[in-house]
Parts: C-alpha cells; structure tokens; sequence
C-alpha cells in the first residue's frame, strides 16, 4: 500500500507512552488475560472499556473520568501530534485519506463529513467512554467521536490473528471510522435505541449487522484507494484475510473450542470478508445495507 501518497491527517493526538496515566487504581493483567480482553474487545464493539469495570469486581459501568486529556504536542499548542515511528506515520496518512474520502462521499449525498479525532496511546488513557488500556484494542467512542488505538495492537494482529500487513492494519483504521460514519449518520443511535427493545439474541443479531456495515464503509475507502492506484498486489488478500481473523466463529473456536451463533455481536469470518468484500467492490454505501432482511 503507498500508503505515503496519502494526505497526512492532522486530527491525530499522540499521547505517547505514558498514556497520561492510570487514573486511580491499576489494573492489572497477566498476559493471558490481555489476549482474552484484546478479543473481547473485537467482539463487543464500539465500547468494550465495561469488561474492565468486571475485571476490577465491581460489575457496573465505568464512570467517565473528569481529567483532561494529555494536550497534544505541536508548536503553540496546535494539533499536530508527534508522530514518530513507522506504524504511527502510517495510521496518520490512512486516517487523512478516510477523511478525504468520506468529506467526498458526503458531499454527493449534500452532507458534510466531520471527521474524527484519532488518539494514539501507549499503556493507558482516559476517554468519554471510560478508562481505556491497551489490552481492550482499537475502539470507537461515540460520546466523543474519538477513535482510540495504540499501535502495539498491530502485532496482535499479525501474530496472534495472523493477519499481517499495511493494509491489514488500514482496514483496523478504516473499520473504526466507519463506527464514527455510522454515528454521524444516525445508525448507532437506532441500533442502541432498538436493542433495548430486544432480548439478549437479539441484541447480538442487531450488534452484528452494525459491524459488518463498519466493515463494508472500511471498503468503500479501500475501493477508492484501489481507483487511484495506491495499493499493491495482495492488498486486498491483506484486507479480506484482516476481517476474516477476528470473525466471532474464529475467536471463539480459538478462546472457547466451540462456536455459539446466538452470542455472535460481530459476525462471522465469511460475513466479515464478504461485507469488507462488497464495501471494496462497488464504493457505493447504499450497498452496505446490512439491515436489509436477510443480508448478512
């Protein structure tokens, strides 16, 4: 991926390793557990910052946290982050291209895109949604319109999802912001006021269809990025091999030795590629009706 060619996108903060601190009491995982969180985290969506208020015994939501969040650095206190190493510089292009992309796609249907801000962090950090550690993974907070991510999670993801790649860990990026696409949209609030209605399989029925409609918009943006000739040969390998690593069934064939279709909240490896699929194919977000009847 010539991911270089990208715009660099200045909506990034760069809390860097500190992650401006824990906040109050640690939490402290084993590495066993980090895994078991890094994929719950993948399978309960937008926030999964509440399984860490379980892992602490209190079993209640996180209470959103009053500090304010690391400025970030730049000259006179502007918003150019400090992007240092490799893996930071490249989700910066990747978030500037979705940014371009999108402001486009709104444009035709006579909207205005507001992009988000992306928070890069290392270790732990504070959010509208609770307090955030490494281990939960790269998450979208609606509350804030913040993608949050620490790059460490890409190892994760080549290693232990084997799912290696520049453009694996874009499709990661693009799949976040296709979370903010919704929220901009009106499709979060719908679902979340739709859930409360249902019981718990359907809840997880209606969690799915919201995730694989994050994974086609992350292919709208590939599909575009193809058009102006910036990806290489096995991009798309990289991208359709990304979503099908963190499918429910794959996860929990691996974490629990059996697959549970009922307790699904993301879908399935085949769906994930298949939607990420038609997103890449066609460029057209009216194909990424996954609450149509019967999509997924």
């Amino acid at each position: 991926m010539r991911w270089g060619d990208f715009r660099r996108s200045d909506n990034v903060e760069d809390r860097g390793a500190s992650g401006g601190g824990t906040g109050g009491a640690g939490i402290k995982l084993g590495g066993g557990a980090i895994v078991v969180v890094v994929i719950a985290s993948l399978l309960f969506g937008v926030n999964p910052l509440e399984m860490l208020a379980m892992l602490e015994g209190g079993g209640g939501p996180v209470a959103v946290p009053q500090q304010t969040a690391p400025a970030p650095v730049g000259s006179g206190g502007a918003s150019r982050p400090a992007v240092r190493d490799e893996a930071k510089e490249m989700v910066a292009h990747v978030l500037g291209d979705t940014e371009d992309t999108w402001t486009a796609v709104f444009k035709t249907m006579g909207q205005q895109y507001v992009p988000p801000k992306l928070v890069l962090f290392g270790g732990s950090t504070q959010s509208a949604c609770g307090h955030a550690v490494a281990a939960v993974g790269p998450f979208y907070c609606p509350a804030s319109r913040e993608v949050y991510l620490d790059t460490a999670f890409f190892n994760d993801l080549a290693r232990r999802f084997g799912a290696p790649g520049d453009f694996a860990q874009a499709y990661v990026v693009a799949h976040e912001v296709g979370h903010h696409v919704q929220n901009l949209a009106g499709t979060m609030e719908q679902v979340e006021r739709e859930s409360r209605r249902m019981d718990a399989r359907g809840r997880n029925a209606l969690s799915v269809r919201l995730e694989l409609q994050a994974d086609c918009y992350a292919g709208v943006w590939g599909h575009f990025a193809q058009r102006r000739n910036l990806l290489d040969p096995g991009d798309v390998e990289e991208g359709l091999r990304a979503a099908a690593a963190v499918g429910d069934d794959r996860i929990q064939k691996h974490t629990q030795g059996a697959v549970v279709p009922d307790a699904f909240t993301h879908g399935s490896s085949a769906q994930r590629a298949r939607w990420f699929r038609v997103g890449l194919d066609s460029g057209d977000v009216k194909r990424c009706n996954t609450f149509a009847a019967g999509a997924p």
